[in-house]
């Protein structure tokens, strides 16, 4: 990935180009069909879709649930990558900065595997190569012999600091969550760094600091909920991603510990109408996994009405790759699924589907 382009934005050309590949992204029918499918005939399925040069290309050298995996990370790749080739100015530097976000994913997928003692090749296969690290890193990180190993490697990275500082609550705990909390913020501190606008403000990083607003309240929100309903002994400011509008880090501490007075906070934002389904779906779960599905697919919503909002910005682009990233997920889900044994409705619990 290049590191900046020159000249002016050019987000009429990009959100056309964006609106085509939208209309190919799989539907419900077609998610219908595939939790009917074993492996290989999801494979086959992948073939006569958008996925057919990933599948072919990568059939001889894996099958199964593998070669769904590796196709579905590599076409997911180079859609991000057409991105970046179509992108100019302005909308190609904060486009290259969101795709930062693999760079997170890959962190924490090799810190995870590194934990769990997984093989490297076990790790490079849930790597999503579409942000800036580049393979040689990637490969290195997944070959560390320990997280403070893979931890050394990132340095000159920005999130070396972040992480060396977290290591020390990782051994206390023997947990990875500051790793990935450490990582996590590390993210949305440098998205947000240089780009601050001034009220009503216009233009693309008016749209992108709207979105991204957006997407640490979901997250923080998600966070919150989850200590507030397993009541586990950790300080909320941990999780706390600066950034967002929803709640700031006192107003966190105090609602953690009364989960329906944090429900309530939410649902009096500004979010409510978006949230709402999912808040439902959480007053009445005995599990969080249904309102995390929610929120996603809230966030999903909320993206969507952002790029109708403002047809000629940069929200369009990201509401294409937050949706990309979820067909992904789901094809994902789906296969895993099948192959665990699952039955169709327990497979479609793990979707998100709008």
């Amino acid at each position: 990935m290049s590191t900046s382009q020159h000249g002016a934005s050019n987000p009429e050309y990009v959100n056309a180009r964006v609106r085509s590949r939208r209309q190919k992204l799989f539907g419900d029918e077609d998610y219908r069909k595939l939790v009917r499918m074993g492996p290989g005939g999801i494979a086959r399925f992948m073939e006569e879709s958008e996925y057919e040069r990933e599948i072919n290309s990568l059939g001889s050298r894996y099958d199964g649930v593998d070669l769904i995996e590796y196709a579905l990370h590599a076409n997911l790749a180079k859609h991000f990558d057409d991105l970046l080739e179509w992108s100019e100015g302005t909308l190609y530097d904060l486009i290259a900065r969101y795709l930062r976000k693999f760079d997170v994913w890959n962190v924490k997928t090799a810190l995870r595997g590194i934990y769990t003692d997984a093989d490297a090749e076990a790790i490079q296969a849930d790597y999503i190569r579409a942000g800036e690290f580049d393979d040689r890193l990637l490969d290195r990180l997944s070959e560390a012999g320990s997280v403070e190993d893979a931890i050394e490697l990132l340095d000159g990275t920005v999130f070396h600091e972040p992480l060396d500082g977290a290591y020390e609550a990782f051994e206390a705990e023997g947990l990875l969550v500051p790793l990935e909390n450490a990582a996590d913020r590390a993210f949305y501190e440098l998205l947000l760094s240089d780009v601050s606008v001034g009220p009503n403000a216009e233009g693309p990083r008016a749209r992108y600091v709207e979105f991204l607003e957006a997407e640490i309240d979901f997250r923080n929100a998600r966070n919150a909920l989850r200590l507030a309903r397993t009541g586990a002994d950790i300080d909320p400011a941990e999780f706390f991603i600066e950034g967002g509008t929803l709640f700031d880090e006192r107003e966190l501490r105090q609602l953690v510990g009364n989960f329906d007075e944090l429900v309530a906070h939410i649902r009096d934002s500004h979010y409510g109408d978006e949230l709402d389904v999912a808040l439902d779906e959480l007053e009445g779960a005995e599990s969080l996994i249904g309102f995390e599905h929610a929120l996603e697919a809230a966030l999903l919503e909320y993206s969507d009405r952002l790029s109708n909002v403002y047809p000629v910005s940069i929200a369009a682009v990201l509401s294409y790759i937050l949706a990309k990233e979820r067909e992904v997920e789901n094809v994902r889900a789906i296969a895993r699924g099948r192959e665990a044994g699952l039955d169709e409705s327990e497979i479609e619990e793990e979707l998100v589907i709008l």
